[in-house]
């Protein structure tokens, strides 16, 4: 069983090194670490280079679009979609194959953020039950590659909520698990917006999704909670 950690970045520059040196402290050498950009302008290729990544100059930015194209060139069996602000614990590749080896060909790890508050540490809770509409994109996703291409990869269309549409279809190509062990995400954007305001925008632009809402539309709901 071979790992292929895959990690879409776009101006990840301040993000990108440190998480690197984590990952090839806590992964074993046959461990594939492939960073998939967007066309950033700052030092986020040149330092996951130095960090000993493979790195993908993707034609177009776009997450969705990003982690197909680490997928695609991926040589490992198991993929683990992980963004550039979130650690996963220590020993998560051990964590993986032993799901996948029980018999588990899909899941995530719950969450934990950075920062202590107890809202925040409240909304991580939650994390623990195996219930879509609280699956997103911070808890990474492991998955067996064969079930990935059956599931038909991430939805290249979706602009927002390309994390969290996937776990539907994947679900119905395998079985799913959630993980006991926590990944450690970035609380950068609640600090910058304001942790109630941005989770109340993630259950508005949720609710909208699921009433049928263009990506469009959901794009200037977001543009309108982050810039006000």
């Amino acid at each position: 069983m071979k790992l292929s950690v895959v990690i879409p970045t776009l101006q990840e520059e301040a993000s990108i090194g440190r998480l690197l040196v984590y990952l090839k402290l806590h992964t074993s050498p046959d461990t594939e670490i492939i960073v998939t950009d967007g066309g950033s302008t700052d030092a986020t290729r040149s330092i996951a280079a130095a960090a000993g990544a493979r790195v993908i100059l993707c034609q177009r930015s776009g997450r969705g679009y990003q982690m197909n194209q680490g997928a695609v060139a991926a040589t490992g069996n198991v993929l683990y979609f992980l963004h550039a602000d979130t650690f996963p614990p220590e020993h998560f590749e051990q964590s993986i194959k032993q799901a996948v080896e029980q018999g588990w060909e899909s899941g995530c790890f719950r969450l934990r953020f950075d920062r202590w508050h107890w809202f925040l540490q409240l909304n991580a809770w939650f994390t623990r039950f195996n219930v879509d509409a609280i699956r997103f994109g911070d808890q990474s996703l492991f998955v067996k590659w064969e079930v990935f291409d059956l599931a038909g990869g991430f939805n290249e269309d979706l602009i927002l909520l390309e994390d969290q549409e996937i776990i539907g279809r994947l679900r119905k190509a395998a079985s799913f698990k959630v993980l006991e062990q926590s990944v450690v995400t970035s609380a950068r954007k609640y600090k910058q917006i304001g942790i109630y305001k941005l989770q109340a925008g993630y259950f508005l632009i949720y609710g909208l999704y699921r009433l049928g809402l263009s990506q469009n539309q959901l794009v200037r709901v977001y543009r309108w909670i982050v810039s006000e």
